[in-house]
């Protein structure tokens, strides 16, 4: 349950920050975010990851991010080459298009192609090292380091991700791990103002604020309101549905912020464009069930949980 809510927390700042003209008005607040919202979920993704599934099953969870990712990496790329975002491509060749799809992805599928790699080396390793723990974790760093070297994952993520991994290794409780506590909040506002450079996630300062945020987040959870858990417990375990179609409700999204500006802070904006690409998403998800075409794509025919 509390991952869940964590992550329903991660995904919907990740929709927020996307957002441009939120980003824009509020750089340091999307630079705090990131920090910790991309990690945490790297953290909890290394921590849930079952190495100890059979191959077949193994390679159909693979599957089925894979046809998903494939399917919405191909179609954002396309759309960064006709939309003026800002990720925006001059010139679509084949050659650039195969490159974004494997090796160097756009927008925020970033994260599967991330957690595909780092997925499939952690299984093999733990194929080979059996229960040497140790070994196994120190294999899994060292083949992420040399993808790493080659350009296909970013270090520091790939380090995130192994920290679930070792906490599952050692059968540490996540909760345990990060312990919650109220005194969490006041780490997070010293490390963020006194440690330099801390609003970056692969600095010191930055490995802090993401334990105490989280840490902060799990020490609120037990106060949230019973209807507000049931929600964020829906929209953590459908997370991976806001993450494939929130970027389409984005970027339309523009279509009535010149409407929504009366209000000069931005939060109405925020707010409406949120609720808009979280309903939205879920539209799209229901459509897919409806229409049959979620088993092509998922694996399943029902994706909503």
């Amino acid at each position: 349950m509390e991952l869940d809510y964590l992550k329903c927390v991660f995904i919907l700042l990740m929709i927020v920050f996307h957002l441009v003209y939120i980003g824009n008005r509020y750089p340091v607040a999307k630079a705090f975010v990131y920090t910790f919202h991309m990690p945490g979920f790297l953290i909890i993704s290394g921590y849930l990851l079952n190495v100890h599934k059979p191959v077949p099953q193994f390679l159909r969870y693979i599957q089925w991010i894979f046809v998903p990712y494939l399917l919405m990496e191909s179609g954002y790329v396309v759309m960064a080459s006709i939309l003026p975002i800002r990720e925006h491509i001059q010139q679509l060749t084949f050659g650039l298009f195969l490159e974004k799809l494997f090796l160097h992805p756009l927008g925020p599928y970033w994260y599967l192609h991330t957690l595909m790699l780092c997925g499939i080396v952690t299984y093999v390793v733990a194929q080979f090292a059996g229960r040497h723990r140790v070994l196994m974790l120190l294999g899994v760093l060292l083949c992420l380091w040399v993808l790493a070297l080659l350009g296909l994952v970013t270090w520091i993520n790939a380090v995130y991700f192994c920290v679930g991994v070792a906490l599952r290794l050692n059968h540490r409780p996540f909760v345990d791990t990060f312990h919650p506590a109220w005194w969490s909040f006041i780490g997070v506002v010293l490390v963020a103002t006194c440690v330099p450079n801390a609003l970056q996630r692969h600095t010191i300062g930055g490995m802090l604020i993401v334990y105490f945020v989280i840490s902060f987040l799990l020490w609120l959870y037990p106060y949230l309101p019973k209807e507000v858990a049931k929600i964020s417990h829906f929209i953590g375990r459908n997370s991976l549905i806001l993450l494939l179609f929130s970027p389409m409700f984005t970027v339309l999204s523009k279509l009535f912020q010149s409407y929504l500006l009366f209000e000069p802070s931005g939060m109405l904006f925020m707010l409406v464009a949120l609720l808009f690409t979280v309903v939205g998403s879920f539209a799209v998800a229901c459509a897919l069930q409806k229409l049959h075409i979620a088993r092509y794509v998922f694996g399943q025919s029902r994706i909503i949980k």
